[in-house]
């Protein structure tokens, strides 16, 4: 790729409404990369994407070049790599590893009170079901009313597949209300995560709260009433282009007020991500987990959060050694240590995605966005 010039002709496969479509997006934007948003019709986008590179999710991009890429996080990685103006993954080692640990547990935790919060309210369901139906699936020969109706069942599947009942509904909530504190009071004094620049950790969180909490309508009015300094970042990370913030001073200190998301992260992410490599590697299809005095009772195994887990692990084990001691004392202040190397070993993935953003060998997702 041409590292002086943005790559031509990008296109963008997925939902106007989609979580790690949204997280993309906002990348893109940031950084100052053209890109067109296609909506990927069902079925017949899907089949020929799922061949293209080896599972059926979104977003997906397609290069100028004809390459078919997969996996946010990895698309992600792979820019920040190729393409050098307006890098949004910080310099500073230390700094680096706390972007990427956050934007996984976005992905991956945050996932879970985001879809709870728009598939479990009736009038969240039924305007974003009537979205998706009419967005991806106009091509389907199927009643309206039959398309709304199966987007509903599938999508509260998958929130109960991640061990959501009705007896932790408030547990999964508290999730999302304690966020909305923590942001609001470091939103109220910076413009971005880590300081006066984007990062990686803010396109992170933009995949659950650009598409999620500050679009459906439970989540949206309770960041109304509650953080509005986080509603105003939600729009400002979407009109952030280069020339907003590229002349402005990268962080060279992690904030102090991001101590309660590391908690978090070592508290609940952590575990549970153990909780589910022990499952896998017991051959369970379902697991328990009792998680910062919430149970998760029948969630489905995920073999991507395996992968999850072992993709930091060794994002940490390719740091300076200096850089692993200082970034060692300051998981270990906030718990996350322990978790992160709980596990001697992890359980082997056969086709695990070592080729992402390319070519995912085998299905990997226990849920899809």
């Amino acid at each position: 790729m041409n590292e002086a010039t943005a790559p031509l002709a990008i296109k963008l496969y997925g939902s106007n409404i989609s979580y790690f479509t949204g997280k993309l997006e906002n990348y893109f934007r940031t950084r100052g990369i053209p890109y067109t948003l296609n909506a990927m019709q069902f079925p017949r986008d899907a089949r020929r994407i799922g061949r293209e590179v080896g599972v059926i999710q979104m977003p997906n991009v397609l290069l100028g070049d004809g390459r078919w890429m997969t996996d946010s996080s990895k698309i992600i990685q792979w820019f920040e790599e190729q393409y050098t103006p307006h890098p949004l993954l910080p310099q500073d080692p230390v700094l680096r590893f706390v972007c990427l640990l956050l934007e996984d547990y976005a992905d991956e935790w945050l996932w879970r009170p985001a879809m709870h919060y728009r598939w479990h309210y009736r009038k969240g369901a039924a305007l974003q079901s009537r979205h998706l139906a009419e967005e991806l699936a106009g091509e389907m020969p199927l009643p309206g009313v039959l398309k709304r109706w199966n987007l509903r069942r599938r999508q509260r599947n998958y929130t109960t597949g991640d061990g959501i009942t009705r007896a932790n509904i408030a547990g999964v909530e508290g999730i999302y209300l304690r966020l909305l504190a923590t942001l609001e009071n470091l939103l109220a004094t910076r413009d971005y995560m880590l300081g006066e620049r984007p990062s990686v950790a803010d396109i992170g969180f933009a995949g659950p709260f650009f598409r999620h909490f500050a679009l459906d309508p439970v989540p949206l009015e309770l960041m109304r009433e509650r953080a509005p300094a986080v509603l105003e970042w939600v729009a400002r990370l979407w009109n952030s282009p280069p020339e907003r913030w590229s002349t402005r001073s990268e962080p060279v200190a992690l904030p102090t007020d991001l101590a309660p998301l590391l908690d978090d992260i070592g508290q609940c992410y952590l575990p549970y991500l153990v909780a589910n490599a022990e499952a896998v590697g017991n051959s369970q299809a379902r697991f328990d987990a009792h998680i910062d005095g919430v149970d998760y009772r029948g969630a489905l195994v995920s073999r991507y959060r395996v992968w999850c887990l072992q993709e930091l692990r060794a994002q940490f084990q390719q740091l300076p050694e200096d850089a692993q001691q200082t970034l060692q004392a300051l998981l270990q202040q906030h718990g996350c240590w322990e978790p992160l190397w709980q596990l001697s070993s992890l359980p082997l993935l056969p086709g695990q995605e070592a080729g992402l953003p390319f070519k995912a060998h085998a299905k990997m997702l226990a849920v899809h966005d």
